[in-house]
């Protein structure tokens, strides 16, 4: 099923059988090396994967709560046939790649990708638009070969976002 538009223009927020958007993002690289473009679909084609998203890296609620929830997740998820967990935030790829790399998050498996313009989290209908900064609302889905089959949203309870 594609994204559906609401009245507003907005995306309507995205909801199990909705397919994840061809977007390409940017993955750190260890020592400062130029980001890589990573096409999110792509990436996640054939697989079934675990995506979360924060508003923020190294934000308080993220780095105490969330990310370690998904790392210490790590091996029931795999238990449960999840090949590959993502983070994602707009923070750009610099950040993302020092979040991942100080926090654990690299070395727990979890792969840290750059929304940076936003435009996933635009397609997803999950962006917290502001000022100068636009943000991702907080979620985690579960996508096998590029569909979402089971969504948690933070707009329920935070804490349902958590693995």
């Amino acid at each position: 099923a594609a994204l559906k538009m609401i009245s507003s223009g907005e995306i309507a927020e995205v909801k199990v059988g909705d397919k994840i958007p061809s977007v390409v993002l940017a993955e750190g690289q260890a020592d400062y090396g130029k980001p890589a473009e990573v096409n999110i679909a792509d990436l996640i084609a054939g697989k079934k994967v675990a995506i979360f998203a924060v508003p923020g890296a190294f934000t308080p609620g993220c780095s105490k709560s969330h990310l370690p929830s998904f790392m210490d997740a790590q091996e029931e998820l795999k238990a449960k046939g999840v090949e590959m967990t993502i983070c994602i935030a707009t923070n750009d790829a610099y950040v993302m790649e020092a979040w991942g790399r100080t926090s654990g998050g690299a070395d727990a498996g979890i792969r840290f990708l750059s929304d940076s313009n936003a435009e996933l989290s635009r397609a997803l209908g999950l962006s917290i638009e502001g000022g100068i900064l636009v943000r991702t609302k907080r979620f985690s889905l579960i996508a096998e070969d590029g569909v979402v089959t089971h969504y948690f949203s933070s707009a329920e309870q935070s804490s349902d976002t958590w693995a």
